[in-house]
């Protein structure tokens, strides 16, 4: 399992396919869990950890991993179980999430499989919302529950939410007769919440969606509902994560770009996923930018310089 990224090539063409591969793993329990593979770096035995005075229950300690330092988090304990026992019987998925890079400690690894976006599913409703699933599938008869991984880090690492006074002032100096909208297409709730937040202090309205497909479906049912005036006149943006149940982010974007009366959308894709194949799909699936997941500053200055570009093309359209 330590070379789980070792074809990087291979993994990359599965992107604007609908399609990825999950890492499948175990607990302290039998549940089956389910991790994609492009966000895991390695897999190796729980080397030796050093404890943290005072460090949030969930880490067990850091440990040295070819010659950088990482903290080691309990996943079970993270999302309300009991966490294992003894942390050298068990494994380490190295991960990188918004540009940190963290192991967590599971009881053991199971296999890797390749599937498709649309058998991931959305978490049943009615299972309250301190949950800590984005998504739900099925492998051979098992149920596979993926973790929201966002949600964990939030909790234990906390993000940096505040936007520069340096934005704010620049998004109330804007003039605009229309309240700028955009969409934000994002499995996560934490993430979602990241991103309205962020947008509130811009003075910006956003509609949220939770994946790709009822995004696509919001488009469709806003297009219909006013065909006198062109819709990226009226949405200035949409902001799409990557990775969704049913249709992830490149896939949305391609459907997009397909359609005549959405295809001058402007679209940013905004993901925890890291990877230089990354620019590479944005040129290929054909949206506008890329940044990573989660810098408030790095947000506010794409969702404003957008801003000023959409409203420069209005005042040459009614000029």
């Amino acid at each position: 399992m330590s070379g789980v990224l070792a074809n990087v090539d291979l993994r990359t063409q599965l992107a604007g396919h609908n399609r990825l591969e999950l890492l499948l793993f175990r607990l302290a329990g039998k549940q089956l869990f389910g991790i994609n593979v492009f966000k895991v770096q390695e897999v190796i035995q729980c080397p030796p950890l050093t404890s943290i005075p005072d460090a949030h229950s969930v880490v067990r300690g850091i440990a040295n991993m070819r010659g950088r330092t990482i903290t080691v988090m309990d996943l079970d304990r993270a999302v309300g179980g009991p966490g294992v026992e003894n942390p050298a019987d068990n494994f380490v998925v190295v991960t990188e999430y918004n540009q940190y890079v963290q192991g967590f400690l599971v009881g053991g690894v199971d296999r890797i499989v390749n599937m498709n976006w649309s058998e991931i599913l959305p978490p049943p409703q009615g299972i309250g919302n301190e949950n800590y699933l984005t998504a739900v599938t099925k492998v051979e008869g098992e149920l596979v529950e993926i973790i929201d991984v966002e949600k964990v880090l939030a909790e234990v690492i906390g993000w940096n939410e505040d936007v520069s006074q340096e934005f704010i002032s620049e998004a109330e100096s804007q003039d605009d007769e229309r309240k700028p909208i955009i969409l934000v297409a994002d499995d996560s709730s934490v993430a979602r919440n990241q991103i309205k937040r962020t947008l509130e202090k811009l003075g910006i309205e956003c509609v949220l969606a939770h994946d790709g497909k009822l995004a696509l479906e919001q488009l469709h049912k806003w297009v219909e509902d006013d065909v006198d005036i062109p819709l990226h006149e009226r949405l200035f943006m949409v902001i799409s994560d990557i990775e969704m149940p049913e249709m992830d982010g490149y896939t949305f974007t391609t459907e997009v770009r397909k359609d005549p009366r959405l295809e001058k959308l402007h679209i940013l894709l905004h993901t925890s996923l890291s990877g230089v194949f990354n620019n590479a799909m944005v040129e290929k699936v054909g949206a506008n930018d890329f940044i990573a997941k989660f810098q408030p500053d790095v947000l506010a200055k794409a969702v404003l310089g957008r801003l000023k570009v959409w409203q420069n093309e209005k005042l040459g359209q009614n000029g």
